[in-house]
């Protein structure tokens, strides 16, 4: 019985893949505000086989490397597809139109947002070989990248934000080009993972917990398209008011 609990951080870990290769289709079939429920569920998953992994003592090297490849399809790849789907939206007035209908330029431009998978896949190599963040994060994580792609585009598809602004070629590429360069910059992301519930050593924790509890509060589903920029800002002022201190 022991045996068979062993493979459960696994399957969720292939749930998790399951889930981004499927919010992934349905990114480029249009239903991009769908993507967002994949990917938040797969984030969930992610959370869950680590946490399975802990309790049944189940650690693997097959873990380890399926794990990165689920994470890439699910915050790589597929919020990828969605930034694409917003490009293309910008283009043709539609969700989910044909891509063959487009001009070369435009072909070339909706493509370009794949980039994102190219720079999560380094992430991923980066922190698996990376004795530093064992405690903390240096750049921004896959999962931090993808959950705030869809909840942007679950704002958007559903009129929240304006979508003539929001799916234009600058906006969704310069996206693209931030969260790329966060993604392996050299830059101290604080963990959210809580082992007390003391206010010492998690008070940056509690704040972005209070902020968001205020963004869900007010925006719903589309939260994350908050509280991810205030976390990267929120490390970024811890970051360099450390190094402002040890000088």
């Amino acid at each position: 019985m022991m045996s068979l609990f062993r493979h459960v951080p696994n399957a969720l870990t292939s749930g998790n893949l399951f889930l981004g290769a499927v919010g992934t289709y349905l990114a480029l079939a249009g239903r991009p505000d769908l993507t967002a429920w994949c990917v938040l569920a797969a984030a969930l998953l992610d959370f869950l086989d680590g946490f399975a992994a802990r309790m049944l003592n189940a650690y693997s090297a097959i873990g380890k490397d399926l794990d990165s490849l689920a994470d890439l399809v699910s915050f790589g790849v597929a919020p990828a597809a969605v930034f694409s789907s917003m490009m293309h939206q910008g283009f043709s007035g539609q969700w989910g139109g044909d891509f063959w209908t487009l001009t070369l330029g435009q072909q070339v431009l909706v493509l370009l947002p794949f980039v994102l998978v190219v720079f999560s896949a380094l992430r991923l190599a980066k922190f698996n070989n990376d004795s530093r963040q064992t405690e903390n994060f240096i750049g921004l994580t896959t999962t931090a990248t993808g959950m705030f792609t869809v909840s942007l585009v679950y704002l958007v598809y559903h009129g929240q934000l304006d979508a003539l602004r929001w799916n234009s070629v600058g906006v969704v590429l310069g996206l693209v080009a931030v969260f790329s360069a966060l993604l392996v910059s050299e830059i101290p992301m604080f963990s959210l993972k809580i082992k007390h519930l003391r206010w010492k050593g998690n008070q940056h924790r509690y704040v972005l917990l209070l902020i968001s509890l205020v963004a869900v509060v007010l925006l719903k589903a589309g939260a994350l398209a908050l509280i991810v920029p205030a976390y990267v800002v929120y490390s970024l002022v811890l970051y360099l008011s450390a190094g402002t201190k040890s000088r």
